[in-house]
């Protein structure tokens, strides 16, 4: 089997958020005091997860991605994990993190069946990371990906939104770290996804990032075949690592977009873009036995399917007003 939407696109992977609690307040993302947050009874139980996640990958969803808001903060995620791990025709399993808890959960995740773990750091210095994300330190982030590395965890990519006036000076130092150490550097473009306001002033786009690395390393695109997502990697002369650049703003990536969101309040979503979302719970939780419940969601994927857009029309020109946070939407 294999979904495939109204622009011939096919849909084989899901990125599923399990909770919408962050432990961090990073300045573009939320306000210090945080956002609401989802009543308890509102967040899917992890057998409602699986039997989503079950259905998908009979459908042909290969790689499902765990996210959050911080997915390591939810009780009992690498319980979770197993149970994926367990699902016929699964071929992998991530989790993106922000790194704070990561030194007790690295080898455990290994162990249940995640081999690669993205890790949210915008910048390598102490003082600013607490300027950024308002609370937590910078230590916990590097003793969980050391942590990482020494579980067999691979590769670890690293991403930096970057953002003008705030960490851009750092980008030589996270070129260095590619250097030095076999890390997938990834430099985002700061974009307005989620509920707003936005510092306009704090985006830089890509051509620009991608100027700034070349004055520091020689660097050569990688052939198309070996990027990993929307990433467009490029090669380091002399380098462990590499880097990467995503550009959701200056240069569109949705035309080759494989992938549906599962929200911790049982929602797909279709684009990062668009408010439009599937209510799964309903079904999930009808009291209808498998079989029924696997006609009402084939029925929801197909009607998620439809509302997936040719492609976003996003610009700092043009800034939709969605009305999840990032956290909410699950990153």
């Amino acid at each position: 089997m294999a979904l495939f939407d109204l622009y011939h696109r096919r849909i084989n992977y899901l990125r599923i958020s399990v909770i919408d609690r962050c432990n961090l307040r990073c300045l573009y993302c939320m306000p210090e005091q945080g956002v609401s947050v989802l009543p308890h009874g509102e967040i899917l139980t992890y057998e409602e997860i699986v039997r989503v996640a079950e259905y998908a990958v009979r459908n042909g969803i290969t790689k499902i991605r765990i996210t959050g808001g911080e997915p390591l903060i939810r009780r009992g995620v690498v319980d979770l994990v197993k149970l994926l791990y367990r699902i016929p025709g699964l071929a992998d399993i991530s989790l993106t993190t922000n790194g704070i808890l990561l030194r007790d959960y690295a080898r455990p995740l290994f162990e249940a069946g995640v081999r690669r773990v993205n890790v949210s750091l915008d910048t390598l210095d102490p003082v600013m990371f607490r300027k950024i994300t308002r609370r937590g330190a910078i230590e916990d982030v590097w003793s969980g990906i050391h942590a990482a590395e020494a579980a067999g965890l691979a590769p670890i990519k690293l991403n930096m939104v970057v953002l003008r006036g705030i960490n851009d000076h750092e980008i030589p130092a996270f070129v260095r770290l590619a250097v030095e150490k076999p890390y997938h550097i990834r430099f985002i473009e700061f974009m307005p996804a989620g509920a707003g306001p936005y510092q306009m002033n704090y985006y830089m786009p890509t051509a620009e990032i991608i100027a700034r690395v070349a004055e520091c390393a020689e660097i050569s695109p990688l052939p198309s075949h070996i990027n990993d997502g929307p990433a467009k990697r490029y090669r380091i002369a002399g380098a462990c690592g590499s880097v990467g650049f995503i550009s959701p703003i200056s240069s569109h990536f949705c035309d080759t977009c494989n992938r549906l969101r599962l929200t911790a309040d049982g929602r797909i979503r279709s684009c990062l873009f668009s408010d439009r979302e599937i209510h799964l719970k309903p079904v999930l939780r009808s009291g209808r036995n498998e079989k029924e419940i696997d006609e009402g969601l084939s029925l929801l994927f197909k009607e998620a399917l439809k509302n997936k857009p040719a492609g976003h029309k996003v610009d700092f020109k043009k800034i939709p007003h969605l009305d999840r946070t990032m956290s909410g939407i699950g990153g």
